[in-house]
């Protein structure tokens, strides 16, 4: 069915209770499953989100504007591991669930929600280049009565002073002629415990009605929704989240450093102080935050609070600590070969995935390690499950290091093995039999009885 666009110069106002009518209605098609859904940003937050649409029973349209992706959608092919490419299948042939690089096709949507990355500059300041493009394709093709939802992470304040006035730009009014919400992802892939369907979800709105609209549309496929007041408080709420991890973590990797030191294993700190039943939250160090959220997300609202005059000096501390840890892990390694070191030295690095069991390689720091083994002479090869060739990174085209083959050969060649990801495929008793030396940065040798003299923890 053709929906009629906002044509700029020829808007009539909605009588008194229109706004309200118009939201009944909205509310109305999305409790009864009739509205189309759709979902910008086909990645690994949106594409689980669009499945989680089609298989609840919602007409769900993707745009992306990577070809490939959309491609292997319509032919009922998958590109990542947490939605399988049998889902999809089905899903098509049920003709619930279609991708579109066709930005024209926004009007079809009863629902949008954007799902677009929020990275940082090189100066570390926010990019909201993705989602001023976005918007402003949306507004270009804006029609009366849809919901727009944000979902991207990003600072208190960009739905309310970034896309409502991009929207309200031809004349038409939010709460008026269209509703707009912010209501971030909190997904953790790889986790079994909770899921997409089974995670509260928060919404925030730019008015009462778009708030409602939101809750409407997360409502029909979520088990609990929290309706926020506002787009700002959903928008710091989500930011407190991964805040709350970076520092923790941070807290931890220092500690660790610390300890190591000191002579005292970190591992069996935290194991002895997780017996007290309250006050205690454990967490564990690493070689560095990976994933989109942790390592950026803080920093918007670092950024954002400078406007106002003021310094969010845990943030920035926890995120200097968490980027030191790469460091610490090269250096480790150059320790555990001396008095010979890197220079020539032959490393192979388990796993570059940012966390273990996912295809998600944003911001490990398993890109960090090899860069550092590099510069350092090393001779570098990687090895990981779910990446037979190395993925392109933003901001490492310069690292490219082959991939072998886990043997009891191409162990025994490497002067040191350093496990960055602790992925559960790899048998760390055989590894640790079989290497020479072995950098461990996750604990994941804990288990592992014979052949100890060889593991450094790192």
């Amino acid at each position: 069915m053709a929906h009629p666009t906002r044509v700029p110069g020829r808007l009539k106002a909605h009588p008194p209770g229109a706004a309200r009518a118009a939201a009944d209605g909205l509310v109305r098609r999305l409790k009864s499953k009739k509205a189309r859904i759709g979902v910008i940003g086909l990645g690994y937050v949106g594409l689980p989100l669009l499945r989680l649409f089609a298989s609840k029973g919602f007409a769900a349209l993707g745009f992306d504007i990577d070809e490939a992706k959309v491609a292997s959608l319509n032919a009922g092919r998958s590109y990542i591991r947490s939605v399988p490419t049998p889902a999809v299948a089905l899903l098509r042939k049920r003709k619930k669930l279609e991708a579109t690089s066709d930005f024209s096709r926004i009007p079809e949507a009863d629902a949008i929600i954007l799902c677009v990355p929020t990275p940082l500059k090189a100066d570390g300041t926010p990019d909201l280049g993705p989602i001023e493009s976005t918007t402003a394709s949306i507004a270009k093709r804006l029609r009366r009565g849809q919901l727009i939802v944000l979902g991207s992470t990003t600072y208190p304040g960009t739905t309310r002073d970034v896309m409502r006035p991009a929207l309200e730009k031809g004349g038409w009014r939010c709460g008026r002629d269209f509703f707009l919400a912010f209501s971030p992802e909190r997904e953790d892939p790889g986790r079994k415990d909770f899921t997409g369907a089974s995670i509260p979800r928060i919404v925030g709105g730019i008015d009462p009605e778009s708030r409602r609209a939101a809750a409407a549309l997360f409502g029909a496929v979520l088990k609990r929704v929290v309706e926020a007041p506002t787009c700002e408080v959903a928008e710091a709420a989500k930011l407190l989240e991964n805040i709350y991890r970076c520092v923790n973590i941070a807290l931890v990797n220092e500690l660790k450093m610390c300890f190591d030191r000191m002579g005292i294993d970190v591992w069996e700190v935290i194991r002895a102080a997780s017996t007290k039943p309250f006050g205690f939250q454990p967490f564990t160090p690493g070689p560095g935050m990976g994933g989109h959220c942790i390592p950026i997300d803080p920093f918007y609202l670092s950024w954002k609070a400078k406007q106002f005059g003021f310094d969010t000096k845990f943030v920035e501390l926890a995120g200097e600590i968490n980027r030191r840890m790469p460091h610490y892990v090269a250096a480790k390694t150059e320790e555990a070969l001396s008095p010979r070191g890197l220079q020539g030295a032959k490393v192979l690095v388990l796993g570059l995935s940012y966390k273990k069991d996912v295809d998600d390689p944003r911001e490990s720091p398993s890109f960090k390690v090899i860069e550092l083994l590099l510069a350092k002479g090393a001779r570098v090869v990687y090895n990981d499950p779910y990446f037979p060739a190395i993925p392109a990174m933003r901001h490492y085209p310069h690292v490219k290091v082959e991939a072998v083959e886990l043997t009891e050969r191409s162990l025994s060649e490497q002067d040191a093995v350093v496990i960055v990801t602790d992925h559960s495929a790899y048998d760390y008793a055989w590894i640790v039999k079989h290497a020479r030396r072995v950098i461990d940065s996750r604990h994941a040798t804990r288990d592992v009885a014979q052949g100890r003299e060889k593991i450094v923890q790192a």
